[in-house]
Parts: structure tokens; sequence; C-alpha cells
């Protein structure tokens, strides 16, 4: 006798039943849909990359998290992807024909070795939409428009994205005089500003073993106010990249305000940074304010990224919705459809007794080839347990074809909602159950 095994889950990995498959599925329709409305195109990539795919294009830190992945027998050193940047840098080097500028959006999930928690698991889906071959502010402005259409039709209300530029970080770093080894532990530290404050911004510095002239110079920074850009671009003027950062940001704002994003949707954090090593310009993130449950996307431009796998490196720009996190605040706010259902199936079709299986057979498949989803009940069973059934399942309408109605070629309607059922004929059944559901 085999031996039982313990059913169990990985660590940071779930079961989707299928009520939270139906929002999952209703979150990742409204996202592609807005994806294409914008021009985005599908693009899918394999679930393993050779590891030296991955591996030196996210930063040390993140490539602890990278899953290596390995047959038995098998030669090749692979990994399980870690986002869907990287892949895609990887496709447009190795498909030089592609038209430019190239727009993907790709919906998939990816693996991360994170510590579970509230909002962050070890496998999630991404949807990620780039735009590959433009430096044009403009590529930059219509993603944050994009974030800001897809959020605003999800029904958030209370969300922000956060505007930074990877040049003024750099030029932070250039004006305070730190060390290019201790960069790393520069950015570590101010994008704890808002969590820990100044004071524990001091203190990492600190142990990061950053002067503390430098210190004082960097706050003296940080002081600054985020909306008057003039005064950062005035203490940048003798660091070229910081004043191209400040322009840079300054355009991304004009063009998305152009779009039609509030002014309030957007808020520029010169002390944001984005953890990733790969972008070079304009980086956002987007967080919902309340309730507070960190950042539903994130992204930039990385015009370098291509360039790692091409002789002919190209601009890109892009965004990564959180859908996790995302489906997270929906199901605390209690944000899905009202008619959003608890299964996919309109109508069940109830097996009255042997005669009439046939009966009931052939009016399932009768509304199925109406594109009606129809489900048809197996056994035997006493007309009670099958209405049961229907109901705990959430189906809103069930049919009947007892002796009576065969004898009359009709059948019984029954709404489960509301208890009512009528007598239909057969000729009439699919027309009238689709206006029963247009209605629903």
């Amino acid at each position: 006798m085999a031996t039982l095994v313990e059913p169990r889950l990985p660590r940071g990995m779930r079961d989707m039943l299928p009520q939270k498959m139906l929002q999952r599925r209703y979150v990742i329709g409204v996202v592609e849909r807005v994806f294409e409305r914008f021009g985005f195109e599908p693009l899918q990539t394999p679930v393993l990359e050779l590891q030296q795919t991955l591996l030196g294009k996210y930063g040390p830190d993140a490539e602890k998290l990278i899953y290596d992945a390995r047959h038995r027998e098998g030669k090749e050193d692979l990994a399980l992807r870690y986002d869907l940047s990287v892949p895609l840098s990887r496709v447009v080097a190795m498909n030089p024909e592609l038209v430019k500028p190239f727009k993907r959006y790709q919906i998939a999930p990816v693996w991360r070795a994170e510590r579970p928690q509230k909002g962050r698991y070890r496998e999630f889906y991404q949807c990620d939409a780039d735009i590959v071959g433009t430096s044009s502010m403009l590529a930059d402005a219509e993603i944050v428009a994009m974030i800001f259409t897809i959020l605003s039709e999800l029904g958030f209300r209370e969300f922000v994205t956060k505007l930074n530029n990877r040049k003024v970080l750099t030029a932070l770093g250039e004006y305070s005089g730190v060390a290019p080894a201790l960069l790393p532990n520069l950015y570590r530290a101010i994008d704890k500003l808002e969590k820990i404050g100044q004071d524990g911004v001091r203190e990492e510095m600190q142990r990061a073993e950053i002067s503390a002239e430098t210190i004082a110079k960097i706050f003296e920074l940080i002081a600054l106010p985020v909306d008057d850009l003039n005064a950062w671009r005035e203490k940048f003027r003798v660091y070229p990249r910081g004043v191209e950062g400040i322009n840079e940001l300054e355009q991304l704002t004009a063009f998305a305000r152009d779009m039609g994003v509030q002014a309030e949707r957007l808020q520029i954090d010169l002390t944001m940074v984005r953890g990733l090593e790969y972008y070079t310009g304009p980086i956002f993130e987007t967080v919902v304010t309340e309730p507070k449950i960190g950042s539903l996307t994130g992204g930039g431009r990385y015009d370098g990224l291509i360039g790692l796998f091409s002789k002919n490196s190209l601009p890109a720009t892009g965004t990564s919705f959180g859908i996790e996190r995302i489906i997270d605040v929906m199901d605390e706010l209690n944000m899905y459809p009202p008619d959003l259902g608890k299964t996919v199936v309109d109508v069940f079709v109830s097996v009255f007794d042997a005669e009439r299986r046939a009966a009931s057979l052939a009016v399932a498949m009768e509304l199925r080839a109406a594109n009606i989803n129809t489900e048809v009940w197996y056994d035997l069973d006493a007309l009670g347990k099958q209405l049961k059934y229907a109901s705990a399942r959430g189906i809103p309408l069930v049919i009947i074809v007892g002796p009576d109605e065969a004898a009359a070629n009709i059948v019984t309607l029954r709404d489960l909602s509301t208890g009512e059922q009528q007598q239909i004929a057969r000729g009439e059944l699919v027309e009238r159950i689709r206006e029963k559901l247009e209605h629903a």
C-alpha cells in the first residue's frame, strides 16, 4: 500500500480556488483591455531562462532570490524567471526585425524566494507593459497615464504615483561626495526615509561609514521642497546628469497632465529608489494611500538593459502591476462588481430520471451550442439534491425536464435567486435564457 502523502504547499505558494480565480480573471481582464486600448500587444516568454540571461541584471540583493532550476540529466544551468523585463530584453535582442517602437504587454507568473507576508508571495503574477525604441518622455508619461487609467477603472480612489529619476539619485551622490562603492548603501538608506524618518536614515548612513560632512550635504538636498525643481536644478548646475534628470521629470509630469492624469495623482519624490540596478532614467511607483499595503505598480526607464544582449542597445521604459497586491486591496475594500458571480455556469440542467436523461442532455447541448455556459447532472438523484447543489454553486438558473415537460415539448425554468419558475417552449428556450441573463 502506498504511503499517504501529507497535502501541503511550499511556503509562499497558493492554490487558487474558483471564486478567487474569477476575481483574478476580472482584474486581469480590465488590465488587458486597457493595455490594448493604449496600443500594447501580447507577448509570451518561457518560464525557464538560462541562468546567464538573468544573472548580473538585478543587483546582488535581488539575485539571491532567484530560483535555480535543473533537470536531473540536464546540462544547461537554468533559472525560473525573476521578472518579465529581462526576458523582454532578450526577445528584442533576438528579434531585431521587430518594428520600433515595440509596445508589448505580458501577464505571467514569476518566482522570487522572498519572505512570505501579506501581499508578497514567492510565486506571483506580473502584468508588464513596455515601450522599446524611443527616448521620448512622452512614452514614460503614457505609461503613467495607463497606470492611472487601469487603477481608476478597477475602482481605486486613494492612490498616488511617485516619480523620481535615477539621474537625480546619481547626482545626489555626486553632490554629497559619496564614494561610488558606498552609493548602494546611500540609496538603501534614503529609500527608507518615509519608514524610519531622518534620524533612522542618519543612523543607517553612519553604519555604512558615510562621513558626517557627506550626510549633512545629503540632508541639505533632501530638505529642498520637492515642488521647487528649480532649486534642485540650481544645486545640480555643475552635475549635468542631475539637471537632465530634473528636466525629464518636468517633461514627464507635463505630458501626463496633458493626457488627463490629475495633479493629485502625481507626486515627485526625489528620495524614492527603485531597487533594480538596470534603471537609467525616470522611475515610478504607485501606492494606495488607504489602506497602506505597499506599492501596486513599479517601473521606469531602462535604456541599457537590451544592450546587455545586443551590440545595438535600445531605449526602453515600462511598468509592472502587482496583481497580488491589487487583489488583496480589492478584497479588503470589497471593490468587485456586485454582478461578479460565484461561478462561470449560467444554467444547470437537472436529470429527472433515466427515461428523461436524453432530453436533458439534448437541452444542455443546445444551450452550449448557443454559447451559454451550461452544466448537467450526472447521476439519478432526487431533484431536491440537484437543486441544492446548483444553489451551493451559485448557478442562477435551473432547467427541469420531467414527464409532463417532455410530453409537451417544453421545459420548466427556475430562477434560484427569486424562486420563480415558468414553462418555456423548447423553440424559445435560448432566447428566453439570454433575456434572463442580460437582465440579471
